[in-house]
């Protein structure tokens, strides 16, 4: 059976047992006069809401964050609610930890969640994050990475080509969108 397209005609437990891009989901947002900001499971929310009740789902808009100016960042200072990786931030610490600086996931998330504590704790928390062996989890809007790290975790001498057909293969189907051992039937 092929993936349906994504319409009204969709019940949300037919929605949910397929893989659509970002794209589409801001595509029917659009076209039904949902928002379209935030992240993929937002709009899936949305999407959901608006299938079982016609309706569109009530939410509040976030609010901006205080934007800090790189001069007030001192080791000393909090990290606040709500923080934003943005270019004065980048630029403290390079400044502190050097160019190799990234904002990285597992970064990025220890920052959102520690906002009592200091840049100071946040650069040592990088450094202990980096020197880390533990892999990265990948959230669930992200069933594409997580399906090629699975792929090629069970598969070392197979190339991209071939997680890439599989994965085409697995997000057409039905049901869950992870990797399993029968997907590789496509490559033959």
């Amino acid at each position: 059976m092929t993936r349906p397209p994504l319409t009204t005609n969709l019940t949300s437990e037919e929605f949910e047992q397929y893989y659509f891009l970002k794209e589409e989901l801001k595509d029917f947002c659009r076209s039904n006069g949902l928002r379209i900001s935030g992240s993929k499971n937002d709009l899936e929310k949305r999407i959901i809401y608006f299938l079982d009740t016609g309706k569109s789902l009530n939410e509040t808009k976030p609010t901006k964050a205080k934007v800090e100016n790189f001069n007030t960042i001192s080791l000393d200072t909090k990290i606040g609610e709500n923080f934003k990786c943005s270019e004065d931030k980048r630029e403290f610490f390079e400044n502190n930890i050097g160019k190799g600086f990234r904002f990285k996931v597992r970064f990025q998330k220890w920052l959102k969640s520690n906002p009592n504590k200091t840049y100071k704790d946040a650069i040592a928390a990088y450094h202990e994050i980096q020197n880390s062996k533990e892999k990265t989890q990948i959230d669930k809007q992200f069933q594409y990475n997580q399906y090629i790290r699975d792929f090629f975790k069970d598969n070392e001498k197979l190339g991209l080509e071939d997680a890439i057909k599989c994965w085409k293969y697995k997000k057409g189907l039905k049901g869950h969108h992870k990797y399993e051992k029968s997907d590789l039937e496509i490559l033959n």
